[in-house]
């Protein structure tokens, strides 16, 4: 699918006009009838100057659905008079790729510049992305790949390097409801009530492509009911459930779940909730979003609160009961919990430290004395000899024992932090090594 969307409407309209989709009738003719990508095509700013600097550059257009990457390249090919060749990566294969170089050497036989655009170039393999690369860098066209992807993952480092990337930033509600106004003028039979254009904005999330789509579906439903206005009741009725866009496993999805982590650990539980609830209403699969809550109990809370763990799990089991939508609720609630819970990283931090120490050092054995004996020749071995029972000692603690293999020093890994119930921990293993300190003293 491609971008060809939101422009200037235009100024006259036949019945043949009013057949075309909405999108194709406003899309725009001249980068000042674009809606959105101020930073990419306002004065002074980097695609702007490309276009008035009269050369003609690869690109890679990196953004969300329906910010008109397409439309971009169209535009490009116009303003620059080049033969435009649109593939898509997912319906294109290598007889396409020969046509299109076929189709350029002929161009350039005659003068004229070509652009091969490749929509959604992230789904083309390594060697097909690399078959573009000797004719880019003869010239024999200029390259603009599309896709919602980070081309840093996606697009091969050859290619990558050889094209300027410029991301595309998803439309804002002001944005929409400029293009909104727009597509009216096109649609003069629906009639919207007040604060249906804000609930249209919402339900599009940024794409502009969806809010044409919506708009005409609503057209349709309108001229059915034989309704003179539409309301926000109208719209809920008439459109199916409308969900956030979201790419489970895309750039979106790790972005939010990046967000949803990092507004636990800096305690900010209303932003968290937000991240949660964005994730859910997206389709998130709660039982992953579960998994993670219990990593963040591990990785930023652990001994500070041993509680966020256990209320972490007891939320997953919940909903593995409940089901949805009741058992969300007991994952907001962990959320909530571990977002205002004390945080600590100490045992991440130890446990990096010490799978770090095992890695660089080889299988040392274990001390003698720390070993089981549960046979005769085990014991007459030595095995288990001098051990020291720690409930035998005071205060059950066998001050100076060493419980390292003989030749590795003592180490200090785990270093708990002054909050939460791991500053009282501190103080124990403090009150600890002055033991040890003590007995290696006598």
């Amino acid at each position: 699918m491609t971008d060809d969307l939101f422009g200037a409407p235009a100024t006259s309209s036949t019945q043949a006009d009013g057949q075309r989709p909405l999108a194709e009738r406003l899309r725009p003719r001249t980068l000042t009838d674009m809606v959105g990508q101020t930073h990419l095509l306002g004065a002074g700013k980097p695609l702007r100057l490309a276009f008035d600097s009269g050369k003609l550059h690869s690109m890679i257009l990196w953004g969300p659905p329906g910010v008109g990457k397409t439309t971009l390249a169209r535009l490009t090919a116009r303003a620059f008079d080049a033969d435009f060749i649109a593939l898509s990566a997912v319906l294109s294969g290598v007889k396409d790729i020969r046509l299109a170089v076929e189709r350029a050497t002929l161009n350039q036989s005659q003068a004229r510049a070509t652009i091969l655009f490749v929509d959604e170039v992230h789904r083309f393999n390594k060697s097909q992305q690399d078959a573009f690369l000797p004719h880019v860098e003869s010239g024999l066209f200029t390259f603009i790949g599309a896709t919602t992807e980070n081309p840093s993952f996606e697009v091969v480092g050859a290619l990558l390097s050889r094209a300027q990337v410029y991301v595309l930033k998803s439309l804002s509600p002001e944005e929409l409801q400029q293009l909104m106004q727009r597509a009216l003028v096109e649609l003069p039979a629906l009639k919207l009530a007040a604060g249906v254009d804000g609930m249209l904005a919402a339900y599009a999330d940024g794409d502009a492509r969806k809010l044409l789509n919506l708009l005409e579906q609503l057209e349709s439903a309108a001229r059915s009911a034989q309704a003179d206005e539409i309301d926000t009741t109208f719209v809920e009725n008439a459109l199916a459930q409308s969900l956030r866009r979201f790419d489970k496993g895309g750039e979106a999805f790790y972005d939010q779940i990046s967000a949803l982590h990092k507004s636990v650990r800096g305690s900010a539980p209303d932003a968290a909730l937000y991240w949660l609830v964005r994730m859910l209403d997206g389709g998130a699969d709660p039982r992953y979003l579960g998994r993670r809550l219990i990593r963040m109990a591990s990785e930023d809370i652990g001994l500070a609160d041993p509680r966020a763990l256990r209320i972490a799990l007891d939320a997953v089991e919940t909903y593995e009961r409940l089901g949805s939508p009741e058992g969300e609720l007991a994952l907001a609630e962990a959320c909530l919990y571990l977002a205002c819970a004390p945080k600590s990283n100490a045992v991440y931090l130890a446990y990096n430290a010490a799978r770090a120490f095992v890695a660089a050092h080889p299988s040392n054995d274990v001390p003698i004395h720390l070993r089981n004996a549960p046979t005769r020749l085990m014991k007459e071995l030595g095995y288990g000899r001098a051990y020291r029972y720690a409930h035998d000692e005071p205060d059950a603690y066998a001050a100076g024992e060493h419980y390292f293999p003989g030749n590795v020093p003592e180490q200090r890994w785990y270093a708990p932090t002054p909050r939460g119930l791991e500053s009282r921990i501190a103080e124990k293993l403090a009150q600890l090594r002055q033991l040890d300190q003590d007995a290696s003293q006598e």
